[in-house]
């Protein structure tokens, strides 16, 4: 009995979808791949930069990079930006956890490469915090995320927060584009 099959070219096409939208009834397997490398790569970074702040900085001192716009400063945040819901780690966890089990079915439904990067980033991001929160101090689902990337006086953040955030805007572009495109 064989699967189904798709042609090499709606493997890596980011062409326009069908009114389905991002997400195939049918895995396919190289897109899967390409989004789990993807997300592997994605908390590789994460925690790789996160270990080095750990061992490098100081939550006393600020290191500019770009004068007081951009520098580097360890934080343990306990919520989400801006220290929102610091009071409900376990349900932050929680969330973190459904949301990452929905990325990785989604990256089993990927149409085209493109969308497949755009799941991969997600689950990279999402991945990347959650450990945190799983294994970090104070305890197992009460971490607190390891922050050091200082935005002006605003709030401190990680390389998970870029990568989602990368994410999520590659993703509206994809969407804008494919809606222009049926137009």
């Amino acid at each position: 009995m064989t699967g189904h099959v798709d042609g090499p070219s709606s493997e890596t096409t980011d062409a326009p979808l069908s009114s389905a939208g991002p997400l195939s009834p049918h895995v396919r397997p190289r897109l899967l791949l390409l989004a789990c490398a993807v997300a592997a790569g994605a908390v590789l970074i994460d925690q790789g930069t996160k270990a080095l702040a750990l061992a490098e900085l100081s939550e006393q001192d600020r290191i500019p990079l770009l004068g007081d716009w951009l520098g580097l400063q360890l934080a343990f945040n306990p919520g989400t930006v801006m220290s929102l819901g610091s009071g409900s780690t376990w349900l932050l966890t929680l969330i973190a956890a459904a949301a990452t089990v929905a990325l990785l079915i989604a990256a089993t439904r990927a149409r085209t490469a493109g969308w497949a990067v755009v799941i991969g980033l997600l689950w990279g991001g999402a991945v990347g915090n959650l450990l945190d929160r799983l294994f970090a101090p104070p305890g197992f689902g009460r971490g607190h995320v390891t922050d050091f990337l200082a935005y002006g006086n605003l709030f401190i953040g990680n390389l998970a927060d870029v990568i989602l955030g990368i994410g999520v805007a590659l993703g509206l572009l994809l969407y804008l584009r494919q809606a222009r495109s049926r137009q």
